[in-house]
């Protein structure tokens, strides 16, 4: 059984440009996958994900998003450096170039690397890594374009302990290369985010631009280690700037988790999947203005564990799933400099 939801007054129907839709998946739920961190876009008719092998990134190709779990997956990039760890792996395009971003390293040495090539399973070139305002523990970068400019989003420590996970944005002057410093533009502050700590999570993050135009940042709270893992929002206002803290409005609460202490008010948890969290929402050739208009459902990913299973890394599978913009929905932040409440879309999801 599968969350419902009914289309009302609070969803606005906006056209999009010709060509940025697709179905939804044919079925969701559990895909036989074992593996965690989605990453997934379409060009043309064909889903293309990256996933990591431990020492290497590997691309998989189907005609759906529930295809890819059975499809063979080719080895693009292999770690002949031995940097260590490779993490999260994200799939997007730019100039008509397949980009990969990632994080490697062991413990406080991880950094984010990229890669790049014009087919998007073979001919990768060697990685470059990513010189990031400040040089500090950096994983699950994602490169987007909004207003003209090029972003990037990724989760790091503010110094070189793991006391707490935040989100950081910067500008980009290219695909690898970030412009002036970096900000924070969320930390696990809140206590629905802070059920699991040691440290404390917000990682994860995935661009997207609401049927307003506004942009979105969705990203994971609470530890991954347990089912406690959860997606919620950052929501920019209406003309504010991505470099600024306080413009954005972040939502109260998980918008997609297993545990209903945690979830925001009018949202449900999870019938089947625990923990669910870092996700993909699949866009065409990984582009947030192809997100849909309002009402559609429209695919994404995600990694969950399947309720009664015990909850591990382990035991993680990639899930397909769908989600719809929502509308008139309030977001509200103590002690914000001016309004602290801001309404406009929110997302909600469905297993």
């Amino acid at each position: 059984m599968k969350n419902i939801v009914k289309r009302g007054a609070a969803i606005a129907a906006v056209l999009v440009l010709a060509g940025a839709l697709t179905a939804a998946p044919a079925e969701a739920g559990p895909t036989s996958l074992r593996a965690a961190d989605p990453s997934v876009l379409r060009v043309g008719g064909t889903y293309i994900s990256v996933q990591s092998t431990g020492a290497g990134i590997a691309v998989r190709q189907a005609s759906s998003p529930d295809g890819l779990a059975g499809t063979a997956q080719r080895q693009v990039w292999t770690d002949t450096r031995n940097l260590g760890e490779v993490w999260a792996p994200e799939i997007t395009t730019d100039g008509g170039r397949y980009w990969i971003y990632f994080s490697a390293g062991r413990g406080s040495a991880h950094r984010m690397y990229a890669i790049s090539s014009a087919a998007p399973d073979s001919g990768y070139t060697g990685e470059t890594r990513m010189a990031l305002p400040d040089d500090k523990w950096a994983i699950d970068g994602a490169m987007f374009v909004f207003n003209g400019q090029r972003w990037f989003v990724w989760s790091g420590w503010a110094g070189d302990t793991n006391v707490e996970q935040n989100i950081y944005i910067a500008r980009m002057s290219s695909p690898t290369t970030t412009t002036g410093g970096r900000y924070v533009i969320s930390q696990p502050r809140e206590s629905w985010e802070r059920v699991v700590g040691n440290p404390f999570i917000n990682e994860g993050p995935e661009p997207i631009r609401d049927p307003n135009g506004q942009l979105h940042i969705v990203y994971s709270a609470n530890g991954s280690w347990s089912d406690q893992y959860c997606l919620a929002d950052l929501r920019l206002r209406a003309g504010g700037d991505p470099t600024y803290v306080w413009d954005w409005h972040k939502s109260n609460g998980c918008l997609f988790g297993s545990n209903r202490a945690t979830m925001m008010a009018g949202w449900d948890p999870t019938l089947s999947a625990n923990g669910p969290g870092h996700h993909t929402f699949v866009l065409l050739n990984g582009d947030i203005a192809t997100s849909p208009p309002a009402g559609p459902r429209f695919p994404m990913m995600y990694h969950a564990v399947a309720k009664g299973t015990p909850y591990s890394w382990a035991n993680r599978h990639w899930y397909t799933g769908t989600f719809v913009w929502w509308g008139n929905t309030t977001y509200s932040r103590a002690n914000v400099p001016g309004a602290n409440t801001n309404t406009g879309f929110s997302l909600k999801f469905f297993e």
